[in-house]
């Protein structure tokens, strides 16, 4: 869907009632309905994380919701997660062992149907051609209607994983239905790309009733999240909570949809 070939006078009325932000988000998100139900009439989402954990983190609730409704849940993970450690004494080859088995065990209580695994270093995910190839494949194999992806963007994202993640997938969704690229696999349009870990929400999904389902695979996670249970379950609930007033629920995760028009020289990206 395009944007709406709105008369002269209607655009100029709006500017003027509402200031150029508000006149243009207003007919964006006319044009877009997907910004406020970026999950209707999906089948199949999927998510890709940079590490084992993420996807639950981020999106948890929101994939479980899915689930539950019959939308297939696949998980890409980029990388094998054997940094994420604080005791030096740890092989980082049996982290990655443990860290892939607790995945596996978490996405079993959100619902997914299998994980693809790329397996690059922790920490050294690498921001090429050759890595956003394989993204492409990915969805072009999965077809997703729908993917999800932490937020590139997000201000003072120190970890490099999570940045060349979300860069990696914004321009995988856009080049995967360019018929021209990767000519072996055929093309496949996403809807939009939606972001987790943002600071810039536009769409808030109700969790109320499979937000436990998050916290219970989170602790799968034990080698990640053990020695800071509690903390890091108070921060999930306070954010859970914020984001559900937001939207009148109880509990809500944040989200920044972008159309696949929108991925590509449209200014709109930043005002929806």
């Amino acid at each position: 869907m395009g944007f709406p070939a709105e008369n002269t006078q209607r655009v100029r009325q709006l500017v003027s009632r509402l200031g150029l932000t508000r006149a243009l988000r207003e007919l964006a998100l006319e044009a877009f309905p997907e910004i406020g139900a970026p999950f209707e009439g999906a089948r199949k989402v999927l998510c890709v994380q940079p590490h084992p954990d993420d996807c639950e983190f981020g999106a948890g609730g929101t994939l479980a919701d899915l689930a539950d409704k019959g939308v297939e849940v696949v998980y890409l993970t980029m990388t094998d997660g054997s940094m994420g450690a604080s005791d030096p004494s740890l092989d980082p080859r049996k982290l990655a062992e443990t860290r892939r088995r607790e995945q596996e065990e978490a996405a079993k209580v959100i619902g997914v149907t299998r994980i693809h695994w790329l397996d690059y270093p922790d920490t050294q995910l690498p921001y090429t051609p050759e890595a956003r190839s394989r993204v492409i494949r990915a969805i072009r194999e999965e077809k997703p209607d729908v993917v999800l992806a932490p937020d590139p963007w997000l201000m003072y994202e120190a970890h490099p994983d999570h940045r060349i993640t979300g860069w990696l997938v914004s321009e995988a969704v856009m080049l995967s239905p360019l018929p021209l690229v990767l000519r072996d696999l055929p093309p496949h349009l996403v809807a939009a790309v939606v972001y987790y870990y943002t600071a810039r929400p536009n769409y808030f999904h109700d969790v109320s009733g499979t937000f436990t389902r998050k916290i219970e695979a989170l602790s799968k996670h034990r080698s990640q999240f053990e020695a800071t249970w509690p903390v890091t379950v108070q921060q999930l609930e306070t954010l859970a909570a914020a984001f559900g007033a937001a939207i009148g629920s109880e509990m809500a995760e944040a989200f920044r949809v972008i159309p696949h028009m929108l991925l590509h020289a449209v200014p709109l990206s930043e005002i929806v």
